[in-house]
């Protein structure tokens, strides 16, 4: 009897780990073209209007350069208003570098692919995430 009481609670916690590693939301893919080298990191951010032109996203992801293209994926995010923002930090100083002028040093991309004159907006860049899986192809 006491055996069973033993096997019982174990199967009750793997029943409860099992149910905590479930996933929930969406994974959002990004395939980021035309990167010119091989060298540093494409580093990526999902964004909401609070977070975007900040620091931080609500969610990030990177992986070392790659001449052509490089694949990111954003895992269990809830529907919503988002947006991405990309760059390749050539020299792994985790910031965007700036010519005297203000003008980016290193490439950087969005969704929307807006490239404008001036900082980018969030109006530009934004996208709906409803309850489906979602692939966005940025261009440097």
């Amino acid at each position: 009897m006491k055996k069973l009481g033993i096997l019982a609670v174990a199967f009750l916690f793997l029943s409860l780990t099992s149910s905590a590693q479930e996933e929930t939301g969406n994974t959002i893919t990004v395939i980021v073209e035309n990167v010119l080298s091989d060298g540093g990191t494409i580093l990526a951010g999902l964004h909401t209007e609070d977070t975007f032109m900040k620091n931080g996203g609500i969610a990030n992801a990177s992986s070392p350069a790659k001449a052509g293209e490089v694949v990111l994926t954003f895992e269990n995010v809830q529907p919503g208003t988002y947006a991405i923002m990309v760059m390749h930090d050539a020299n792994d100083n985790m910031r965007m570098d700036m010519e005297v002028n203000g003008m980016p040093k290193e490439s950087y991309g969005m969704s929307g692919n807006a490239m404008t004159m001036g900082p980018p907006t969030f109006a530009d860049a934004k996208f709906e995430l409803t309850d489906e899986d979602q692939e966005f192809r940025i261009r440097f």
